[in-house]
């Protein structure tokens, strides 16, 4: 492999961050969130060239474009990270056994972890932050569109890390080459656990492909049922948060399931998707009742391949179900075990619906759009796992560190 000496580097540099304090490691974060502020002119420069090479109106451009304001939120988030209570260090279990031999588990960095991800240059801080606030080394390998402006974060950060006198090794930016790509999903013994973060193709790529661990995040799907049971004003603020918010998010709304019973409240409930021009795929029974309610040039009919698309654009399908169990039926279908809704005022049908929906975050009057990391708490995310084997939602410090026993004893032996 051409890239086998970068990925040794980023190997031994990573066994350097076991001798930072976590003071030390968030006293570094801040001064990077510092200097995201005072050299944002770098980054903004570096990413208008990048997003010059693309048409505004492809629905990646909202995802690849950074702006003060973006700049900013990214700075704080990398705060906010600082803030956190190390998650190295714990003890998650600790027993004598009969012989005397004391055991602890104590959560300990995976070592190396592996990026890949798409338009998203925020996604490089992002990363950065978790894994140096977690004792990880991070290989990144972004996507064309966004390489001038992952350069130039990557080589701010770099720079701090030489003040600090941290070997710049401990985060890696690769070519933003195909090759790059099967070179590090082959790096066995180098990358400790590899999470792509983009659309269906790549995570299904990196999956089939990877000779590595690979957490499968990213992919979504989205629905959200309103109940015969919903409250309508509610109902279009939450519709209307999820949908537009920021169409190309992977928490975005793309199917609203819609109770029969309440097919007389439809045009009202999508009404403020007009102010954004939003194309809606809908049964027939919706349409007849949208026709003449909602521009006939933004009302399709609806095809099988809507239901289960990832629509990234102003975009959304509309079904119509005689009941909760057909909206549990749909989303069991048609959804990706990323992010689901239900908009009801009453009890136990919410509870029935989070019961039965299998998917990572599942909402109850609320929009889709708060799965994510910063929001839930958690001061930035890594990836939104859609799998169930190890970690399940927003991703952060907690789940980007194992764990290893340590076992005390006073010359026991084994009979």
């Amino acid at each position: 492999m051409e890239l086998t000496n970068t990925f040794q580097r980023v190997k031994t540099a990573s066994k350097t961050l076991a001798l930072l304090s976590d003071d030390e490691r968030n006293e570094i974060l801040k001064a990077v969130a510092d200097a995201i502020i005072d050299y944002q002119g770098r980054i903004l420069t570096a990413n208008e060239k990048d997003l010059a090479k693309m048409d505004p109106k492809n629905p990646l451009y909202d995802r690849l474009q950074l702006t003060e304001k973006r700049l900013a939120d990214i700075a704080s988030d990398m705060r906010n990270v600082a803030s956190l209570p190390s998650p190295l260090g714990h003890i998650t279990k600790e027993k004598t056994l009969p012989n005397g031999l004391r055991l602890h588990r104590v959560s300990v960095p995976f070592g190396v972890i592996g990026m890949i991800y798409e338009a998203r240059p925020n996604v490089t801080f992002d990363v950065f932050s978790l894994c140096f606030k977690s004792g990880n080394a991070c290989v990144l390998k972004g996507g064309s569109d966004a390489d001038l402006s992952n350069q130039a974060s990557v080589a701010l950060i770099h720079q701090v890390l030489q003040q600090f006198g941290v070997n710049p090794d401990v985060v890696t930016l690769l070519p933003a080459t195909h090759e790059a790509t099967g070179e590090m999903l082959n790096a066995v013994g180098y990358i400790d656990l590899c999470i792509p973060r983009g659309g269906r193709r790549l995570i299904d790529f990196v999956r089939d492909t990877a000779r590595i661990p690979v957490i499968e995040t990213g992919a979504g799907v989205v629905n959200t049922y309103f109940d015969k049971d919903g409250d309508l004003e509610m109902g279009k603020a939450i519709i209307n948060n999820a949908k537009t918010r920021r169409v190309s998010v992977c928490n975005a709304l793309d199917c609203l399931l819609v109770h029969e019973r309440r097919l007389g409240d439809l045009a009202e409930l999508v009404k403020p998707l007009l102010d954004h021009k939003v194309t809606l795929y809908v049964d027939g029974s919706a349409y007849q009742l949208l026709e003449g309610h909602y521009p006939a040039i933004l009302l399709q009919p609806v095809t099988e391949e809507s239901y289960g698309t990832e629509f990234m654009d102003y975009k959304m399908a509309i079904r119509t179900v005689s009941s909760l169990e057909e909206a549990i039926a749909h989303i069991d279908r048609f959804g990706s075990g990323h992010s689901e809704a239900i908009i009801t005022k009453n009890e136990e049908t919410a509870r029935r619906f989070q019961q039965a929906v299998d998917a990572a975050c599942v909402y109850w009057n609320a929009p889709t759009s708060f799965t994510d990391g910063a929001q839930f708490g958690l001061g930035a995310e890594i990836g939104i796992s859609t799998q169930k084997l190890g970690p399940r939602g927003p991703m952060a410090l907690e789940e980007i560190t194992t764990y290893k026993w340590i076992i005390e004893g006073e010359g026991q032996v084994r009979v």
